[in-house]
């Protein structure tokens, strides 16, 4: 695992809460530590402590594929943070080990009190029995297609509105003997989110259980949808594509052998940086034969305020400054996603955003369905990511059938969601 500290002189955990002259010392986890993030936190970080000169921030950068594990095994042997990056994914894994305090009442003696967007704050509450508010919400996401818009117009394409013609322009865009692909899936770490994405925006099924109770992954017509993803690979996705993790995925579409990526907002600098601004731009999941757009729900991510840490105060202190209008303007803008502090929505460079525009667009029309993902599931992690992501490998490779693999992936999602009434008398 890598990490990088700043603002003090070594790294520790959250019982280092104080040094000399009346110093407060509080510690950090980046949930998704890296080169686009890092820089982003730093300026934050900075500019926090300006404002606050008796509170220094030690920040920590924890790979998102590592931060899990690594927060569930400080909470086995301590050390957790004083304050941390999470998601409504993480909270039904976090919430229930006592890790996070709520932090409701903190929220509403702040100066973020009616400050947050008030879908974004019920997202979070939705995503744990109790309805508590166990994190200050940062931001939230939406699928996307990125594309190039210099292979389109030399194709005469227009970004398609339906799943047909998706599939139609992921073949015309396709030219092997180019090196140059329609698109590419994402087979590795990560990939069911998007994996489900595409069935259900095919399908138009607006929900993940029926009224009984039982998973509707493996409806006839996500498998039909699946099946149609699947046999992309190969011939209009690079043969890699088995073992794309997001980092193999963005390099193939920056590096100029992909005409079409699904991701979301976040990977909008990376694109730019690669590409240039006047080379991609971004789409929203295309219509279902029903006529109406079907999109998968996608994690808040916010800060959450750990339960062990000594120095609560100044832990929440950094978060509502974090969440605060400017810098939570600057946090969407660095990272292109949609803020969740209501007041941004009047920031002149959201306008300028080609993706957030129409994100918001797609977001704000009540035409569109979105599909709530099961976050408030404890066995959700494991099922979407350890228990599916090889067998849906196994699928591309055609060692399994679409249907047998949705059959196994609703058998899971059924029997957590019968647990999980069990336990809350639902």
């Amino acid at each position: 695992m890598t990490a990088a500290c700043l603002a003090v002189a070594g790294c520790g955990d959250s019982s280092e809460s104080s040094s000399g002259g009346g110093t407060t010392n509080i510690t950090f986890w980046d949930d998704n530590g890296g080169p686009a993030r890092t820089p982003v936190w730093q300026h934050i970080i900075d500019e926090f402590q300006k404002a606050n000169p008796t509170i220094k921030v030690e920040y920590v950068g924890v790979p998102i594929a590592q931060i899990q594990q690594k927060y569930d095994t400080a909470i086995a042997g301590g050390g957790l943070p004083d304050v941390g990056g999470v998601s409504t994914a993480m909270l039904a894994n976090l919430v229930p080990q006592q890790a996070l305090d709520a932090v409701d009442d903190r929220v509403n003696n702040s100066s973020l009190k009616g400050k947050l967007n008030e879908q974004v704050v019920n997202t979070v509450k939705a995503a744990i029995p109790d309805s508590k508010l166990y994190m200050v919400p940062m931001s939230t996401n939406t699928g996307m297609y990125w594309y190039r818009t210099d292979w389109f117009g030399t194709a005469g394409l227009k970004p398609p509105q339906t799943w047909s013609e998706f599939f139609t322009d992921v073949d015309k865009l396709t030219d092997k003997s180019k090196n140059q692909y329609g698109f590419t899936i994402r087979g590795g770490a990560g990939s069911i989110a998007q994996m489900l994405e595409v069935i259900y925006g095919q399908s138009g099924i607006t929900s993940i259980f029926d009224g009984s109770g039982k998973a509707t992954v493996n409806d006839p017509r996500n498998v039909a949808a699946l099946e149609k993803l699947v046999a992309l690979y190969k011939k209009n996705t690079p043969e890699a594509d088995v073992t794309n993790d997001f980092p193999k995925m963005v390099a193939q579409f920056d590096g100029g052998s992909i005409a079409i990526m699904q991701h979301n907002l976040g990977s909008y600098n990376d694109h730019v940086k690669a590409l240039g601004a006047d080379k991609v731009a971004a789409y929203a999941v295309p219509k279902s034969d029903q006529g109406y757009r079907t999109v998968v729900s996608n994690p808040v991510s916010g800060i959450g305020v750990f339960a062990s840490g000594k120095n609560k105060d100044a832990a929440f202190k950094f978060a509502e400054f974090a969440a605060s209008k400017a810098m939570n303007s600057y946090w969407a803008e660095k990272t292109g996603v949609l803020p969740a502090n209501s007041e941004v929505r009047d920031e002149p460079w959201l306008a300028k955003q080609q993706h957030i525009a129409e994100a918001t667009k797609v977001l704000t029309d009540s035409s569109t369905k979105v599909v709530q993902l099961p976050y408030y599931l404890p066995e959700f992690n494991a099922i979407t990511k350890t228990e599916t992501e090889p067998l849906f490998q196994k699928v591309l490779l055609g060692q399994m059938s679409a249907r047998d693999f949705l059959d196994q992936f609703a058998a899971k999602f059924t029997d957590a969601q019968a647990k999980h009434k069990q336990r809350t008398g639902g």
